[in-house]
């Protein structure tokens, strides 16, 4: 598949982001309108009940500042995913929301862990390290995009802000490091150029040939050129040195 056929635009690069918009933000809607809390739906760490929120838990918000600072961080990485990992996509968000809330589960605080947070690190993590493991430019390009805009991110992998899911920070940057590790996407083949390719030869190339062995440039002959050469006739006349001229 050539370049240009595999990164192209399609509904799902506006509509799957639109539509976790929609799911995340009706719930925090359908909590207002009932007057009630789903937070208890989250991860609690190591109970059985707890662990329902592996599932639940990125639709849970606590107020509408934490909502709406995931939002679009959410839409932004979900939109670039699509874009350029669209073969894997939908592998990339289940099994990250199921490792990243096992991880929390396991190793987070006796407390409710809610929100979409742990799987926008999932996504931050895969797209930066598949890029730089792929050496694809324009994927390596998408990673220092991803490192400028969230690479502050990175502190929050760590107790630095007290009420913060750090935890679920951690769980879902070493999930996206590990599946961008072992999750295989198709990546347009790069184009090599003639003088990249093993059986160049120097002499063979149009180009270097315009250049003498001292690098001074020169003009090649033209075909006209050759075909004149070709068709010109030189006739020599041979006439012998009689005795009576004088030699000097």
């Amino acid at each position: 598949m050539s370049e240009m056929g595999h990164y192209k635009f399609s509904n799902k690069v506006i509509a799957i982001p639109l539509l976790a918009m929609i799911l995340i933000w009706g719930v925090y809607w359908l909590e207002l309108t009932l007057g009630v809390n789903f937070n208890e739906f989250g991860v609690m760490p190591r109970t059985l009940l707890g662990i329902r929120g592996v599932v639940l838990s990125p639709f849970i918000h606590g107020s509408l500042e934490h909502l709406y600072n995931n939002t679009i961080s959410l839409a932004i990485l979900l939109s670039a995913l699509w874009y350029f990992y669209r073969d894997v996509a939908w592998k990339v968000v289940l099994y990250g929301i199921l490792l990243s809330g096992f991880l929390t589960w396991m190793i987070g605080r006796t407390s409710y862990h809610i929100g979409v947070s742990g799987l926008i690190y999932v996504l931050a993590s895969f797209i930066f390290f598949k890029g730089i493991f792929s050496s694809y430019f324009r994927l390596v390009a998408l990673s220092l995009i991803v490192v400028f805009i969230y690479g502050s991110m990175l502190w929050y992998i760590f107790p630095v802000k007290e009420g913060m899911s750090w935890e679920g920070h951690l769980g879902g940057f070493l999930t996206g490091l590990f599946l961008a590790k072992v999750v295989k996407a198709r990546i347009p083949p790069t184009k090599k150029y003639e003088w990249e390719k093993k059986d160049f030869k120097e002499e063979d190339d149009l180009f270097l040939q315009h250049f003498d062995e001292n690098g001074n440039f020169r003009e090649l002959p033209t075909e006209e050129d050759i075909d004149e050469e070709s068709n010109l006739k030189i006739n020599y006349i041979f006439k012998e040195n009689s005795e009576n001229e004088s030699k000097i």
